[in-house]
């Protein structure tokens, strides 16, 4: 399940932006990154609601898929019609097609967590121990389908492999919403096969438990509320490389330097960052350790820094040696930026909340992560983008990177002092 569930992600959220720019949209890739987290707003509390009383989790968690698979194969016929290179002739329906499928694709990342929580603790294990080792597999298939992406080639009918140059490869194209959209009707009929997560239901005592609403009630607690608003404040972090990774890689083939233009990095942008998700992977198996040891605060104060060399790294480096080990040292670094934050607050929230609301807490901590932060985060990020950067005729997004990189940097350094002097969780 956490394979396919990140796989159908893998599929484009990290190259997206290389296709937009050839589509007509490359403006807008702040937006698209932004919808996400717009329905992040919402869906993700709605459906968790729904999971929490009405419809069992996994069974909901295959119905969105199902929805969102279609809608996305939608968009890879909309650029299958446009035709390879070409503008989209019809960019509002294609919007409008993207966001009909990550709305109901969002929940998906809470209500898989819920999912496995459930079925882990009614056989009787340790969500802290046996979940990190399951989720790791999530990672592996996100890395899965960008390796697949950057190196398929579909040209003149013709299906390929290839790590040199080639515009026709997936990471251009439309092609990679194909990916993501069977690989979401499959985890739909896996789903099926999943066990029963039987519903916890109890009478209602109030029009809050009626309408699902208790999990806000968190935010009476003063530990969970400082943790839901710096979770919002480190979200605004969290689609800015996957937004932005990738075409500020690829830029460099516009380089006057033959070396820097033609380097293994610029030509493979989305293979480089595959790194990220490598290290993704080998630190949540790390999570036990480092929760049990230290505590949550520690823990996401780790994340926080990371997110902080993550950034100035991409700042100072470029895909020639020496300078490309220092984008392989982001993506190192990423890893605990990623998981210490993201895979240890869904576990935090899923110790700290009743049987009852877990799936609407888990819906919360997206609302805030995914939600309002991502959204926030990935429009201030999308303006200073487009500020110092432009596209070119070549299809090369360049300007001063340099500064927006220490920009970032900057912020994610604010967050992190500020957490450490304001978030004091009970110690246990």
């Amino acid at each position: 399940m956490n394979f396919l569930e990140f796989a159908v992600w893998g599929a484009y959220l990290t190259c997206m932006g290389n296709y937009l720019g050839s589509a007509g949209l490359g403006a807008q890739i702040s937006w698209f990154y932004a919808i996400q987290g717009i329905v992040s707003i919402f869906m993700p509390t709605i459906m968790g609601i729904v999971a929490d009383k009405y419809i069992q989790p996994q069974r909901l968690l295959g119905l969105c898929h199902l929805v969102a698979g279609c809608a996305m194969l939608g968009c890879w016929y909309m650029g299958v019609s446009a035709g390879f290179g070409n503008a989209l002739p019809n960019k509002s329906m294609f919007i409008a097609m993207y966001t009909l499928s990550v709305a109901f694709y969002m929940p998906t990342l809470a209500l898989s967590n819920t999912t496995a929580f459930t079925i882990l603790k009614k056989n009787g294990m340790d969500t802290v121990r046996d979940f990190p080792p399951i989720r790791v597999l999530g990672t592996v298939g996100f890395i899965a389908t960008m390796w697949f992406v950057n190196c398929a080639v579909w040209e003149d009918g013709a299906f390929s492999f290839t790590l040199a140059e080639n515009p026709h490869k997936f990471q251009y194209t439309y092609m990679q919403f194909f990916v993501s959209g069977g690989l979401s009707l499959l985890l739909f009929l896996y789903c099926l096969t999943l066990p029963d997560c039987k519903l916890d239901k109890k009478p209602a005592t109030s029009l809050a438990e009626t309408f699902g609403l208790n999990a806000f009630k968190l935010f009476k607690t003063k530990k969970m509320a400082m943790f839901f608003i710096f979770s919002a404040l480190l979200g605004m972090s969290l689609q800015v490389t996957n937004g932005y990774a990738g075409p500020f890689i690829t830029s460099f083939k516009g380089s006057t330097d033959p070396l820097v233009a033609s380097s293994f990095a610029a030509n493979n942008a989305t293979l480089l960052t595959s790194i990220s998700q490598i290290s993704e992977a080998l630190c949540i198996l790390m999570i036990p350790f480092f929760l049990r040891r230290y505590g949550i605060k520690v823990v996401m104060l780790m994340a926080m820094f990371a997110w902080v060399l993550r950034f100035g790294l991409f700042g100072v480096g470029n895909p020639a040696m020496p300078g490309v080990i220092l984008f392989i040292l982001s993506c190192i670094v990423y890893g605990v930026a990623f998981d210490f934050f993201n895979v240890s607050g869904a576990m935090f929230v899923d110790q700290e909340c009743s049987p009852s609301i877990k799936a609407s807490a888990q819906g919360l901590f997206m609302l805030m992560t995914n939600g309002l932060g991502a959204t926030i985060g990935t429009l201030a990020a999308g303006e200073i983008v487009n500020h110092y950067c432009t596209w070119n005729e070549n299809g090369f997004l360049i300007g001063d990177w340099q500064s927006c990189w220490f920009i970032f940097a900057g912020f994610a350094l604010v967050v992190a002092v500020s957490f450490a002097v304001l978030f004091h969780p009970d110690k246990k």
